[in-house]
């Protein structure tokens, strides 16, 4: 069947000054001019062949024909737009979108998106990778994994790993005129300063490992900074120096062999990866199927790191 219908910004115009009996009004909600909504209603009068409206000096009033129309015309709008509404969920349903930071993305995430997508294959994952933490509420992330202590309020928190760290460096270091054998050879290397977690407050670095570690006399003043984990991690295993790694970032590398512990214990630190996301119940498929995947990789590389 061929609906013969007025044209639909005509039909919106006539809806919005019925509701407000306004046409400045209507031209406020619909982003137009109140010239361009009374010639619009004045086509729509035209096209159906009866007024819509008595024109008054300051004011508009709705005809018989008026009144009749207005409701079901907004019942019309509304089922429209509910319409849209469900075409737009269905969309979004399958599409995921997690928010990480960019070294943990890097060095973590990415490299298992392909393992995540076999597991949920009727899943389209989005990765934002910045360091602004996602409120939830208008900025379209559905889950982020965020590094600290844990304590994020009103969210839902899963530990995925408590941090440690030690010296890490290229198997390269280990040989040469000055081989890294104990803390003490450190001062023949360049030291290579992780600062991605000075926001976060006080965290370990060199001084404080290299004086548990009995050789405080060691200058820790001097080498290059890096702002993200990765840039730090990536320039060691170009044998640019020594970083005071984090396991949870370093343990593809290690595992590969392009990074080395060459000596000392892994100091413990207060901090963790966290996976978080809204408390709402029931938890969103495409949320608990991520949450499960997640949950399922730490746990395999856990009894790796045990198993090493």
């Amino acid at each position: 069947m061929i609906r013969r219908l007025p044209p639909l910004n005509a039909l919106r115009a006539f809806e919005a000054s019925g509701r407000h009996l306004s046409f400045a009004k209507a031209a406020d909600e619909l982003g137009v001019t109140p010239p361009a909504i009374s010639h619009q209603v004045r086509q729509l009068e035209d096209f159906l062949g009866v007024p819509l409206f008595r024109r008054m000096t300051r004011q508009v009033a709705l005809t018989d024909a008026g009144r009749a129309a207005l409701e079901p015309m907004s019942d019309a709008f509304d089922r429209l737009a509910e319409a849209v509404a469900l075409i737009t969920e269905r969309d979004d349903a399958g599409v995921l979108t997690v928010s990480v930071a960019p070294s943990f993305a890097a060095l973590w995430l990415v490299p298992r998106v392909e393992k995540f997508s076999t597991a949920c294959p009727d899943i389209d994952l989005r990765i934002s990778a910045n360091m602004t933490l996602s409120n939830f509420k208008n900025d379209g992330v559905d889950a982020a994994i965020r590094y600290g202590r844990g304590n994020y309020p009103g969210l839902q928190v899963v530990q995925l790993s408590q941090e440690s760290i030690a010296p890490m460096c290229s198997p390269d270091l280990l040989e040469g005129p000055h081989p890294l054998n104990g803390p003490e050879d450190l001062t023949h290397h360049t030291l290579l300063h992780d600062d991605s977690t000075v926001p976060l407050g006080p965290s370990p670095y060199w001084r404080m490992w290299l004086r548990l570690a009995g050789h405080a006399d060691i200058d820790t003043s001097r080498g290059p900074r890096f702002s993200y984990a990765d840039h730090a991690l990536q320039a060691a295993i170009q044998g640019q120096g020594v970083v005071l790694g984090r396991f949870s970032l370093a343990s593809a590398e290690l595992a590969a062999g392009r990074l080395v512990r060459p000596f000392g214990d892994a100091l413990p630190t207060e901090f963790g990866y966290y996976l978080v996301h809204p408390d709402s119940k029931p938890l969103p498929p495409k949320v608990a199927a991520f949450r499960s995947w997640v949950l399922s990789e730490v746990g395999l590389i856990v009894a790796d790191e045990q198993a090493n």
